[in-house]
């Protein structure tokens, strides 16, 4: 029992001991990053943004979780013109904050980074952040106006932007509409005239004969040769007289029939009858 006694108050002495020391040794990291963060702001006040830095830097390597130096290398961030650098800072010194001071110290500098950024909707839930930690703080609830003013105009100008971008597609499609229309119009002008084309030399076409030449042609050598066909007497077939051959022969037999009434007349005078045959 007594064993047991002396080791147990041996183990809780080892342990104080060692709480002891850890105590000790957070406290000197604190110490050693407290003089870096007044060292480093002491070069910040000289404009030495580089040996400021690195000093800081040191800072949060003693101590992780110093909010005064990664707030004060954010803040370093900001005069170096570093947003995005900042930023990063700044949002980690509101998530290490402890008490609600440096809560609201973190997001109403996040706050200025965002409006600087022209990010002013979300600018205005840092400063509503910051707000929340310290409701009393004038200057973040200015800031919180003129954000909320800027977020607005913002709003509308996107807005505008964007009508703008409506009406410039809209204006696409009527100049392409317009450019369609002219294609059709083009398209549908040369089709009438390869139509047309194709009319006239059908009509052509129809116009010549087997052969390829013209119809007219044909049509007026065929009338030509009807009218000098009428022109011309027509030509006796084979075993029949021309029309001169029978007018000669009609006269022929006028004189002859002439010369046998004459004959006649005088038999008759003789009392002797005479008998004539027609050739014809």
């Amino acid at each position: 029992m007594k064993y047991i006694l002396v080791t147990l108050f041996t183990l809780i002495a080892t342990v104080s001991f060692s709480q002891e020391k850890d105590k000790e040794a957070q406290l000197l990291a604190q110490k050693k990053a407290n003089n870096y963060v007044y060292e480093a702001n002491s070069l910040m006040g000289n404009d030495d943004f580089v040996s400021a830095e690195m000093a800081y830097r040191k800072a949060i390597s003693e101590q992780a979780t110093s909010v005064a130096g990664i707030y004060n290398l954010g803040n370093s961030y900001i005069k170096k013109g570093s947003f995005d650098e900042a930023l990063y800072r700044l949002d980690e010194a509101a998530k290490a904050a402890t008490s609600k001071s440096e809560k609201h110290k973190a997001y109403h500098n996040i706050g200025n980074v965002l409006m600087k950024n022209k990010k002013c909707k979300e600018a205005v839930e840092a400063y509503k952040n910051a707000l929340r930690n310290d409701p009393t703080d004038d200057e973040t609830r200015y800031n919180l106006g003129l954000a909320k003013i800027c977020a607005d105009q913002q709003k509308d100008d996107n807005k505008d932007d964007k009508n703008k971008d409506n009406k410039d597609n809209k204006d696409d499609k009527k100049d392409q509409d317009k450019k369609d229309d002219k294609g059709n119009d083009k398209d549908k002008k040369d089709q009438d005239q390869k139509d047309k084309g194709d009319q006239d030399k059908k009509e052509g076409d129809d116009k010549k004969d087997d052969k390829g030449k013209p119809k007219d042609e044909k049509d007026n050598k065929g009338k030509e040769d009807g009218k000098d066909k009428q022109q011309q007497p027509p030509k006796p077939q084979p075993g029949q007289l021309s029309p001169q051959q029978v007018k000669n022969l009609l006269e022929a037999m006028n004189n002859e029939e002439q010369k046998v009434q004459e004959k006649m007349n005088a038999e008759k005078q003789k009392g002797v009858i005479i008998k004539t045959e027609k050739d014809w």
